[in-house]
């Protein structure tokens, strides 16, 4: 779905935002429970837009773990 977008950029772009280290184990996480908002999710899709990701705030709202995002935006287990 999305040329560039890898399991490994997907956990570096939620760590960035999240002031994590992409290397932590957060997969499970919800990620608003973490401290993600609305704001720097949408700042998420927008990169992954950019990557060529067709994703809406909704798909990624509705389950808001990395280990759902990276099924959802690559496939497989990422």
């Amino acid at each position: 779905m999305a040329g560039q977008l890898t399991a490994a950029r997907i956990r570096a772009d939620v760590a960035e935002m999240l002031h994590r280290r992409p290397d932590e184990s957060f997969d499970a996480e919800d990620l608003f429970d973490s401290g993600l908002d609305s704001v720097r999710l949408m700042t998420l899709i927008e990169r992954w837009r950019d990557a060529g990701a067709e994703v809406s705030f909704v798909d990624l709202a509705e389950r808001p773990t990395v280990e759902h995002w990276v099924k959802l935006l690559v496939g497989g287990d990422g």
